[in-house]
């Protein structure tokens, strides 16, 4: 029996007059207003099928980063907040939706669930609310501790209802809300929760050639997954800043804003490309600025790498430029592979967007390839840069938007998919 058919589905559940703890991917607010809806509308399916099940739901999502990493204070902020999530599914399902509100320590965030919360699980037991809506889980002290208080959190959040349901995909981390409700309560993963993982095995198991493009900001978090991905892929493509420090060391380039962590990173990685040579494909135009704020006539310009000689000093790279993708090596292995995974802005957008337009464009020129799409940044792009083929692109069966592009590179990194915590939690509450 495989991974996924022992996984338990919220199909084998009986959901009638239950009430159903889920845990969304909602982490789609920034400054109090909703950047892209693509992931909500995601996680729908699962929402009604609980409703029409019988079942009474109860949500949360985690939303930004309010704890400061440096303080550990915790910031109860409306910019962070689930109210505008809430609204987005009141107007599009006709739902009513209660949230409730907790006491809040000073600069601590929320301690517990207040006792309070109990009149509107009476309340939706009894259908005067069609859901109730918990407060962003990141407001809580317990979500990300390391020690009792996340037990506490967990059990908390496990004695509001009767089943948990986790259709959070993104939300590998092993936090209260994502793991812990599985050691007390019945457990299931949703339904996009399955289709990402189904998609997400075609990346474990891919048609050949399989070509990986993956860009960020920081090395350091990137080279684990790399050291796998380069050991899967026939093709890897690189872009943003760790492309920059790739270039730097190989090259002996001084480029402007890398963090020297990134480069002893960087190091370690083209000692382990060298190896391969063939499989990292180099673009050989960047586009250089001499500021990180704007694209100013004059203070920009194009450079061939295979003209700069060692010891050159850079300002910022910003881009590769579309002139790259015209490289018949690159253009070859993006127009013949069969799997083509994407986790890159090849670009600092908003300014500079005219490389990741240009891989996108070429990419979609590739009508066999079954093409998967990290979300966040990646998703917001392709729908910013290339509105009309996203939208055809949606119901395109040879395209898959995940919502979690993080997710995939983390799975990636551990070497299968079933190790992902929260995936992991609920094969283990069904032994």
């Amino acid at each position: 029996m495989s991974s996924f058919e022992q996984l338990p589905k919220i199909q084998d559940a009986d959901l009638k007059g239950k009430l159903v703890l889920v845990r969304m991917d909602h982490n789609v607010v920034k400054k109090g207003k909703i950047k892209d809806n693509f992931r909500i509308d995601q996680t729908i399916a699962t929402l009604v099928y609980i409703i029409a099940k019988g079942g009474k739901p109860i949500l949360m999502t985690h939303v930004g980063r309010p704890k400061d990493k440096k303080t550990g204070k915790i910031k109860v902020s409306i910019d962070e907040n689930v109210y505008p999530i809430v609204k987005y599914l009141q107007q599009k399902l006709a739902l009513n939706i209660a949230v409730p509100e907790f006491p809040c320590l000073e600069d601590s965030g929320y301690y517990s669930l207040d006792s309070s919360v109990n009149f509107m699980l009476n309340d939706l037991k009894n259908g005067k609310i069609d859901l109730i809506y918990l407060p962003n889980t990141r407001f809580f002290i317990g979500e990300e501790a390391k020690d009792e208080m996340n037990i506490f959190f967990g059990k908390q959040l496990a004695g509001l209802a009767d089943i948990f349901v986790n259709d959070a995909f993104g939300s590998w981390q092993p936090h209260a809300s994502t793991v812990k409700p599985t050691e007390y309560l019945p457990s299931y993963a949703g339904l996009l929760m399955q289709k990402e993982i189904i998609n997400l095995q075609k990346v474990f198991a891919p048609n050949k050639p399989f070509l990986a493009v993956v860009a960020g900001s920081k090395f350091d978090t990137k080279i684990a997954p790399l050291r796998s991905i380069i050991e899967k892929v026939d093709h890897l493509l690189l872009g943003g800043v760790i492309f920059n420090a790739y270039l730097a060391v190989k090259y002996d380039l001084e480029i402007k804003g890398i963090d020297p962590a990134d480069l002893d990173v960087a190091k370690e990685f083209v000692a382990l490309a060298a190896k391969t040579p063939d499989k990292v494909l180099e673009p050989q135009f960047i586009v250089e600025s001499d500021t990180l704020d704007a694209r100013i006539e004059g203070q920009y310009r194009v450079h061939n790498i295979k003209d700069l000689k060692p010891g050159t000093k850079l300002n910022y790279v910003l881009d590769v430029d579309k002139e790259s993708y015209q490289d018949e090596k690159i253009k070859n292995a993006i127009l013949n592979a069969e799997t083509i995974f994407v986790n890159a802005v090849m670009g600092f957008t908003p300014n500079f967007y005219e490389g990741t337009e240009a891989l996108y464009k070429l990419i979609h020129q590739n009508n066999k390839a079954h093409k998967m799409y990290g979300g966040g940044d990646t998703l917001q792009e392709f729908k910013n840069l290339l509105p009309g083929i996203y939208m055809s692109c949606l119901d395109d069966e040879k395209y898959y938007f995940f919502t979690g592009g993080g997710t995939i590179l983390t799975a990636i990194e551990l070497g299968s998919p079933w190790e992902l915590a929260s995936i992991k939690a609920l094969l283990a509450n069904k032994k």
